[in-house]
């Protein structure tokens, strides 16, 4: 049995010096102290007749560490950025206006952000601003063919590993032994070092990973809680003056629809955890018996919300009293898909009780219109229905718990949860803007009281609470608790009824590499994008490519940090003034207004400390229950770990490929085009809710299932990639 290799979620790094020497810049690497010898031990402990001790052997000379040198002053040329003019290490013209002040210090138009101006300080290096305000992807294709006019370049991973391979970046990996703080990160995480090696056989690195925060969750369900309190909350029976009725039923359950499930969940304050039991004997299924009224005839909404209610009372044993809006808002939370299609039936049916119209939307994206939101549906179904691979760190695969990799496409019980969610759309429990990608956004939903819940990132989505809901009249829109559903992680055979969240953050897909033909043989150049790299993983570097200058972060008289608790470690608090211009120039966006403004968060590893603060308060409610579950067990997640149960290990972001391969995956074009996830972009199975089957001679799951395998690469496609993932273990086990 394999040790498993346990990670930290924040490391304890050595903050590295950097002083001038000679002229030059040095980064100290810190020597282990010598041991001191041994005393003497006392005559009388030595046994009569004890045999002289052998000789020791010579130990070797430890390996002379040269420290990265390089000259004040040394330029480097950065073709770097996030995805935009907008985000990169300048000001552009719609950021900086006629002149823009922060902390005191006026900016214009090509002038280094705050963030990047103190980095340049710190290494006492000049950066020249060479970005084109690409995605990662673009930029690097932009440069490409004049390497030689940057020294470092954003790029994406696989693309980067490729041209690494090529020759056309600095294997960084010669380097760690010079790069003390960079070294020690990959040392404790080791799933972050199989993610970034380009090179199986000699261990290749060509970028430094980013990380948009690191093991939290990502994205959560996010409700309109005032929407379910109104339903199911309160002594005796719902009543409503007006009403719609149901849709014909065309959803099926799928949870059990007899026996019992007992499940760990989350005590109410908090304190700990108890088993709560869904008694299907006393109570049904909830979707089975709204189903079976509806084959009777017409359901109306009020009808609906009675049926959930007396179902909740009688499945749950009166756990939930009165309050059972808590079954899916609250601390102790325990629903499930088919009680959240009983909620989103008496939702939409019951629109004049929540907005005064006839019509409510169930679930809506962040843009209805966009891919590259619509798809957040799809990650949710594998949450909801216990489907691996539809929030992969790398495109839909995952590792079973025979430690093989597998593809989300590649299963049937993808297209089964597929057909699931289409038939919510059939029943008008989607909404409509998603189905006819229309346009609506989740601002305009969340304003007009049009749409219920989503599925996104919890700081961007519940700064809307200030802007566009009536909080003082009650109205709330928060993150919730992860659903039960049931997962096959090998420990059973029938599977595991638990909440399990593969939403879990790793090294990102965008990263930043240094050119040699940028660098040439020039020593300076070389030594001062790597101390850079390196910088930016000290305790130093996190904070300041996180938060921004100290001028942002609050003080205390005698200059140390303002802190607070985050995630067991203590972290500076923001400056009232930085909070002020969050809310001032970007309402309350925290990512935007760090890209936008500070020039933090581009790369390397972003500490979450700056954001949770920079969260609305009713998202910190929602969090904290989500975080609170998460620490307790409750919820499960991949680990950036190699875990006994390899089911729970996450995969790497990228597993390092041949120039053959590469060229072999390249041609899989089917395979490419039709899961798409970028904005204009085409997804099967966005389209597969939207429409159902739609290909030639496609009827169900299995007809998809062998077209993705035998039409398309699949096969062949999972079959390279095993390779990659067993080399890459291999390595790791001789590392």
């Amino acid at each position: 049995m394999k040790k498993i290799i346990v990670l930290s979620l924040l490391v304890a790094l050595t903050l590295t010096a950097f002083v001038s020497c000679g002229g030059g810049n040095k980064i100290q690497v810190a020597e282990t102290p010598k041991a001191a010898a041994p005393a003497a031990a006392p005559a009388a402990a030595a046994p009569a007749a004890a045999a002289p001790a052998a000789a020791p052997k010579a130990e070797a000379a430890p390996k002379k560490v040269e420290p990265l040198t390089y000259a004040d002053g040394t330029v480097l040329r950065m073709a770097t950025g996030y995805n935009s003019k907008k985000t990169g290490l300048s000001f552009d013209a719609d950021t900086a206006g006629q002149g823009i002040e922060l902390a005191g210090v006026t900016y214009h138009t090509g002038d280094l952000k705050p963030t990047w101006v103190e980095v340049q300080n710190v290494l006492k290096v000049k950066f020249e601003d060479k970005y084109q305000g690409n995605s990662a992807t673009n930029e690097l294709k932009y440069w490409a063919e004049r390497l030689g006019d940057v020294d470092m370049v954003s790029g994406n991973a696989s693309a980067l590993n490729e041209y690494g391979e090529a020759g056309s970046f600095v294997n960084i990996a010669e380097y760690l032994d010079r790069m003390p703080n960079f070294k020690a990160y990959l040392d404790a995480n080791p799933i972050v070092r199989l993610s970034i090696t380009g090179n199986t056989t000699t261990g290749a690195i060509y970028f430094s990973p980013y990380f948009d925060g690191v093991n939290d969750i990502e994205r959560m369900p996010l409700m309109r809680v005032d929407f379910v309190t109104k339903l199911l909350d309160g002594e005796g029976e719902f009543k409503a003056e007006k009403c719609g009725n149901l849709k014909s039923a065309v959803y099926e359950p799928y949870m059990p629809t007899s026996g019992k499930v007992t499940i760990d969940t989350v005590k109410a304050d908090g304190s700990g955890v108890f088993q709560l039991t869904k008694n299907y004997d006393k109570a049904g299924n909830i979707v089975a018996k709204m189903n079976d009224a509806l084959s009777k005839g017409a359901v109306d909404g009020v009808t609906a919300v009675n049926m959930l209610r007396k179902y909740i009372d009688e499945a749950y044993d009166g756990y939930y009293g009165t309050t059972r809006s808590n079954l899916f808002v609250g601390q102790d939370a325990a629903w499930d898909a088919d009680e959240l299609v009983a909620l989103l039936r008496c939702v939409v049916a019951n629109a004049q009780t929540l907005n005064g119209t006839d019509t409510i939307q169930g679930y809506f994206s962040r843009e209805d219109s966009n891919l590259q939101r619509q798809v957040d549906l799809t990650r949710f179904i594998g949450t909801l229905f216990g489907i691996r691979g539809m929030e992969s760190r790398q495109e839909w695969l995952y590792i079973d718990s025979d430690g093989s990799l597998k593809d989300a496409r590649q299963q049937v019980a993808t297209y089964e949860a597929l057909e699931r969610v289409h038939d919510l759309a059939e029943e008008g429990l989607i909404s409509k803007s998603f189905i006819e990608a229309s346009g609506e956004n989740s601002g305009t939903m969340l304003e007009n009281d049009m749409g219920f819940m989503s599925y996104d990132y919890n700081q961007t989505q519940t700064i809307l609470n200030a802007t566009k809901l009536k909080i003082d009249e009650g109205e709330k829109y928060m993150a919730v608790m992860v659903p039960v559903a049931r997962w096959y992680d090998g420990s059973d055979p029938n599977g595991v009824y638990m909440r399990f969240t593969e939403s879990w953050r790793s090294v990102k897909t965008d990263a930043w590499a240094i050119s040699k033909a940028g660098v040439g043989s020039d020593e300076n150049k070389l030594n001062a994008a790597l101390a850079l790299i390196d910088f930016a993983y000290s305790d130093k570097g996190m904070i300041l490519l996180s938060y921004g200058p100290d001028a942002f972060i609050k003080t205390k008289a005698d200059g140390s940090y303002e802190t607070f608790s985050f995630n067991g470690k203590q972290m500076p608090v923001i400056a009232d003034s930085t909070f002020d211009l969050l809310w001032k120039l970007t309402k309350g966006n925290y990512t935007n207004f760090a890209r936008y403004y500070l020039g933090s968060t581009l790369s390397f590893a972003k500490s979450q400390a700056f954001e949770f603060q920079c969260t609305h308060e009713i998202g910190k409610e929602g969090a904290g229950k989500i975080s609170t579950a998460i620490g307790l067990g409750v919820i499960k997640h991949p680990e950036l770990a190699l875990t006994e149960n390899k089911w729970y290990t996450s995969v790497p972001t990228t597993l390092p490929t041949t120039t053959v391969e590469t060229k072999t995956l390249n041609e899989y074009t089917e395979l490419i085009s039709k899961f798409g996830t970028a904005k204009k972009k085409f997804n099967i199975m966005v389209d597969q809710i939207q429409k159902g089957y739609t290909l030639d001679g496609v009827a169900s799951a299995e007809d998809m299932v062998n077209l993705v395998n035998k039409s398309w690469g699949g096969a062949q496609y999972l079959m390279l990639k095993q390779q990659q993932w067993k080399r890459i273990q291999k390595f790791y086990d001789n590392l």
